[in-house]
């Protein structure tokens, strides 16, 4: 489907006043669906009714064989979804590479990443969708810039499958902006440590509503299966290391004010006494990242409300693999649509 197509079928559609976050994980779909107003009201921190959020969905389909398009199908058929959906592709299905910002006009820098990049990643240039937000100014003036892509085959069948019904596919994201747009907007930098279940760990780092820093950490996917004896031990020495690291090149290399808070969004049984003993390893305050009431305990499905939030919400300068009619302000023309 070309990108004038899609865009066509999304305004000939009739838009239900739901908004829907699909994120995409190893063994589950996240789901959330809310209605758009309700949603818009959070966005502004307004409190909600009970009979306000009577509509308001939450639900996980089991992924067998990396089949996203059976699951997606099977919860389509389950709730009959209709609205404007937000997918978030898995940390298997992007590559995020930095390079030096190239020297073209900025309508020809989508067209020059994809051979820039093409030795950096394992997807062909022909085969490839990609977006890009701008990275930091290293010393000397350097200037960097982030790139995201991912498999254009895949994404077809995605995209396919989702506005195959009533649903019409907005937005296509990656696990980094979707938590980042859970970060309230304020100067101080924000160190992020966020998780989906069954997921790898990510370090980000948000300052001012855009994303300064994000790391993909590997070894911690099964955090939810550890006993507090272990998340005690090493396992919270090695990723207060990974932190350590991050705050320094963000510190030091990106010539930063120092980090003022930890954030923990971790959904196991112990995120509580995981956030106490990275505590006891920092020199910040570390609290849990809270979520807009009323959704506020559906932290498994962080990724996919912050899918939702950020489509309402100019929060962060979100990367959008299919832009369709969203426009952020560091979120660039599409190359390779799909």
């Amino acid at each position: 489907m070309s990108l004038l197509t899609h865009i066509s079928k999304l305004f000939s559609k009739k838009q239900p006043a739901q908004v829907i976050g699909i994120a995409l994980q190893q063994q589950v779909i996240s789901l959330c669906s809310i209605p758009q107003s309700q949603s818009q009201s959070q966005s502004q921190s307004e409190a909600q009714t009970p009979e306000q959020s009577n509509t308001v969905l939450f639900d996980e389909g089991k992924v067998a064989n990396s089949d996203f398009i059976l699951a997606i199908e099977q919860l389509d058929n389950k709730h009959n979804l209709a609205g404007q959906a937000h997918l978030v592709l898995n940390a298997s299905q992007t590559q995020i590479v930095q390079v030096d910002k190239p020297s073209v006009p900025d309508s020809e820098i989508c067209a020059a990443l994809k051979w820039q990049v093409k030795d950096l990643v394992s997807v062909s240039p022909e085969n490839m969708v990609l977006d890009y937000f701008d990275g930091p100014v290293l010393s000397g003036g350097v200037e960097k810039i982030n790139v995201v892509c991912a498999a254009v085959p895949e994404l077809k069948k995605l995209v396919a499958t989702i506005n195959d019904g009533d649903m019409s596919l907005i937005s296509i994201t990656t696990p980094e902006f979707a938590f980042a747009n859970l970060v309230a907007k304020q100067n101080d930098a924000c160190l992020l440590v966020c998780q989906q279940p069954n997921e790898e760990i990510l370090i980000l780092i948000v300052k001012q509503g855009q994303l300064f820093f994000h790391r993909r950490l590997r070894g911690f996917a099964q955090l939810a299966n550890n006993t507090e004896e272990e998340l005690a031990g090493h396992i919270i020495d090695n990723l207060s290391l990974e932190i350590q690291r991050s705050t320094d090149y963000f510190e030091r290399q990106l010539k930063q004010a120092p980090i003022k808070e930890l954030k923990v969004l971790v959904p196991i049984k112990l995120e509580a006494f995981f956030a106490r003993k990275l505590a006891e390893n920092t020199n910040v305050p570390v609290t849990l990242l809270a979520l807009p009431k009323p959704y506020h305990e559906q932290r498994e499905y962080a990724a996919a409300l912050g899918a939702v939030f950020g489509s309402i919400v100019d929060n962060t300068a979100a990367v959008e693999l299919e832009k369709a009619t969203i426009s952020e302000p560091q979120a660039h023309k599409l190359e390779g649509g799909v």
